[in-house]
């Protein structure tokens, strides 16, 4: 009876991943690029950071460098009335999503989310925070590859939870 050895089974499931992420990688930044101009317009959001868009400072380089897709993984702030009132905001949206899941990986083919402040650089003092870029309002979002209405929907239903006083 043949059997595969961990290691033949472990190259054989790095193979099947590889064959099959230009599909991913694609959907990946079409999904997060759509997240980024839907967020940009909302009026819940105060700031999208997003290479992809063109009023992010390093478009440029990402249209020379990554002509086809500027990744699946960008950050925005939701508008609070102080900054601690941000980051209530921050974790209510976390706290309200349904359907995006609170985790601190990246590059899932689910869409992931966390905030920065209340979480992975929670150890930090604010100014801390504010010297590796993460402001109180911060959301990380890795966009997923799951329909892009499923999506909006979620962060739509979850920045109205986060808002409320």
């Amino acid at each position: 009876k043949a059997t595969r050895s961990r290691w033949e089974t472990l190259g054989w499931l790095l193979l099947l991943g590889l064959e099959s992420l230009p599909v991913r990688m694609d959907r990946h930044c079409s999904n997060a690029l759509a997240v980024a101009k839907y967020l940009q317009d909302h009026p819940r959001v105060a700031w999208v950071n997003y290479p992809g868009l063109p009023n992010n400072k390093y478009f440029s380089l990402s249209k020379k460098y990554l002509p086809k897709g500027a990744s699946g993984l960008l950050n925005f702030g939701i508008k609070g009335s102080t900054p601690s009132g941000s980051a209530r905001a921050g974790e209510r949206f976390i706290d309200a999503a349904e359907f995006m899941s609170h985790l601190a990986n990246i590059g899932d083919a689910k869409t992931l989310i966390i905030h920065p402040a209340s979480t992975t650089h929670r150890q930090m003092s604010d100014e801390e925070q504010l010297q590796a870029g993460v402001t109180p309002d911060m959301v990380r979002m890795s966009v997923g590859i799951e329909s892009l209405d499923d999506i909006l929907w979620d962060i739509d239903q979850a920045l109205a939870e986060a808002v409320k006083a």
